[in-house]
């Protein structure tokens, strides 16, 4: 079965009172768009064409790299005028599915249950049943149940709008029949479109029957209208994902604060993860990893028996088996941990790699760097990697020490088990097995005195309380 999915994106979402078109709009960092085109990329044999309009250059340069055939409607005359731009892509014999690109949450198995109901007599509806279907076109059935048509809300009678099913949009049905019902649509209704919803009572009219489905919940078919509707998905996406990661064996302190908005290469056993980390991106994560409280991790590996602590943030990095990170550390790109490595509190590491076994443990900066093994890196240390112009290296081999406050000028060399005391400036290569330092001579001065603060004394101090006038002036 050859499948042609036409995905409707020209809307003006005017409610979201936004600059950006409505589809750009994002769940979990990915545009509504791109979430309504990846779900259908999950159908075998199908050619996607996004039908764009109100913003549509933006919409088609931000998501150019999505696998479709981009089709403007110039003109805002309703859903069936839009699917009209595509027609002409469909053969005869093709299933054409219709979605929309701010149906963000939709799941690939609902659409092919919808598709198994298509064929040369019947047409696929895809209904969902509300408390409240405030909005949504009414399915108006018989006596037996068989569908006879959709009236739209504005268009509805007062025993129409008690109807408490309603329509998704979402259709599917053969080529030649929609080629033929798009050609009979009218716009003489209370908005003056060409509404596609009228095609089921021509299809009824033609003698088809309309099976419907539903979704497994209401969500899954929501659309997205205003920024409470985008909050709203954006909860029920990351309860989906918690519940994912719940399911795969990692502990999580919280479902309901966590935030996934990317994906994962690999999940081991027993991860503990607490409350407010959010993952960017696509991560691996490794057995027996715990996780802090307020994280931030992107595009990173963390290997088995990694514990980060609080308020750490990791990108684009690899870290070590059994290392530990944090609290209030940041692991910024191309940082690179073997593992037994500490990187402790308010520790900056960038473009470096840290061998088996050393420790940077307090307020440190390390830039464009190679640490070897068993290295202690005292606190306050920082390494001067950029000029203003170009940046250099430092390299610190294996078993050295650096004391605390020291500024190392790369280009430089550590040699290996040298120490390097604390409070210096090193600008040249250290010998290795030897104690280097650089001070100013200590000095003492006596007699010196610490400047004091004058006193300012208003002008319309009591003369009694003048610190400076007698009682007998």
């Amino acid at each position: 079965m050859s499948i042609k999915t036409i995905i409707l994106a020209a809307g003006q979402g005017t409610r979201m009172r936004s600059s950006r078109p409505k589809v750009l709009h994002e769940i979990a960092n990915k545009a509504l768009l791109q979430h309504v085109h990846e779900t259908s990329r999950m159908l075998p044999d199908n050619k996607i064409y996004i039908i764009y309009g109100h913003g549509g250059e933006t919409v088609k340069q931000t998501l150019s790299h999505l696998n479709a055939t981009w089709i403007e409607q110039r003109l805002q005359l309703g859903t069936g005028h839009a699917v009209q731009q595509a027609i002409h892509h469909v053969e005869d014999g093709d299933t054409v599915l219709v979605l929309y690109g701010d149906v963000p949450l939709l799941k690939a198995a609902t659409l092919k249950t919808l598709l198994t109901k298509v064929s040369a007599t019947s047409l696929a509806l895809l209904t969902v049943t509300l408390d409240d279907p405030t909005g949504y076109g009414r399915i108006v059935r018989d006596k037996d149940h068989a569908v006879l048509k959709i009236v739209e809300q504005k268009d509805a009678n007062e025993a129409e709008l008690r109807i408490n099913e309603g329509n998704t949009g979402i259709l599917a049905c053969k080529g030649k029949q929609l080629k033929n019902w798009l050609s009979r649509l009218s716009n003489n209704n209370a908005q003056n479109e060409y509404y596609l919803t009228d095609i089921i009572e021509m299809a009824v009219e033609d003698g088809l029957t309309i099976d419907t489905t539903q979704a497994h919940s209401a969500d899954e078919v929501l659309g997205v209208n205003n920024r409470a509707q985008l909050a709203h998905l954006e909860r029920v996406y990351q309860l989906e994902q918690a519940q994912m990661l719940m399911e795969k064996g990692v502990t999580l302190r919280d479902p309901n604060r966590i935030e996934v908005r990317g994906s994962f290469a690999d999940l081991g056993q027993d991860i503990d993860i607490d409350v407010n980390v959010v993952f960017e991106g696509v991560n691996s994560v490794g057995s027996n990893v715990k996780i802090g409280p307020n994280c931030l991790i992107k595009n990173s590996t963390i290997a088995e028996g990694v514990e980060i602590l609080a308020n750490c943030v990791i990108e684009d990095a690899v870290i070590g088996a059994d290392s530990r990170i944090g609290p209030f550390a940041r692991l910024r790109p191309q940082t690179e941990l073997a593992g037994h490595v500490h990187i402790g509190n308010f520790v900056e590491v960038k473009k470096s790699t840290v061998a088996n076994g050393s420790k940077i443990n307090h307020l440190s900066y390390i830039g464009d760097s190679e640490i070897g093994a068993r290295v202690n890196v005292g606190a306050g240390t920082i390494t001067c990697n950029y000029d203003g112009v170009n940046k250099f290296k430092t390299i610190i081999e294996d078993g050295a020490f650096i004391g605390s406050d020291t500024q190392l000028v790369a280009p430089v060399t550590v040699r290996r088990n040298a120490t390097i005391g604390a409070g210096s400036t090193i600008t040249r290569d250290t010998p290795a097995d030897q104690l280097t330092l650089s001070r100013a001579k200590q000095i003492s001065i006596p007699g010196w005195q610490r400047p004091v603060k004058a006193e300012i004394v208003p002008d319309n101090l009591p003369h009694s309380l003048h610190p400076y006038k007698s009682e007998k002036e």
